[in-house]
């Protein structure tokens, strides 16, 4: 993975890691960071916390960072559990998923008309193994896959989370 070094994609990738992990430390997010590459010291680390409007949240007997929601909704939320990323995955395929076809690394995602970002939200934050990235419209979805073999075994799990038969 390339990792631009600018501060508003270094703030963009603490926002990803927070809705991703329960992080508690400021150390911890640190060493997060510094897995991917990129380097920060704690006092800049610390300001990009601030000036993203990161709080403390409890969580169970735990405090963990969150931001807040994008849009109108600026309610801070804490990384939701991998099961509940999962069953809102298969929540959305099985309401919205039409078809699935493949083209060499790519995936074409058909849904109801005005239902694409929905679908494509939860893709993105399930983080399906293979996708690189997805572009919603008004009623498709454009996935960027690995490969081929990775656009096949995309299009078939999204599918099975469907309830639908590939094609």
């Amino acid at each position: 993975m390339t990792v631009a070094s600018s501060r508003g994609a270094r703030q963009q990738r603490i926002v990803d890691l927070l809705g991703e992990h329960a992080v508690r430390s400021q150390t911890q997010l640190l060493e997060l960071l510094a897995a991917e590459g990129i380097e920060v010291t704690q006092a800049t680390l610390s300001r990009d916390l601030v000036e993203l409007g990161a709080e403390k949240v409890r969580v169970g007997k735990s405090l963990i960072y969150a931001v807040p929601g994008e849009g109108g909704d600026r309610t801070v939320r804490p990384a939701p559990e991998a099961a509940e990323v999962s069953r809102r995955l298969a929540s959305r395929c099985q309401e919205l998923l039409v078809s699935a076809a493949c083209s060499a690394n790519l995936v074409v995602l058909r849904t109801p008309p005005g239902a694409a970002s929905f679908l494509a939200s939860a893709i993105d934050h399930g983080q399906v193994d293979g996708v690189l990235g997805s572009i919603a419209g008004d009623d498709t979805i454009m996935l960027i896959t690995e490969g081929a073999a990775a656009s096949e075994s995309v299009a078939a799990h999204l599918l099975s989370l469907s309830g639908k038969e590939s094609a």
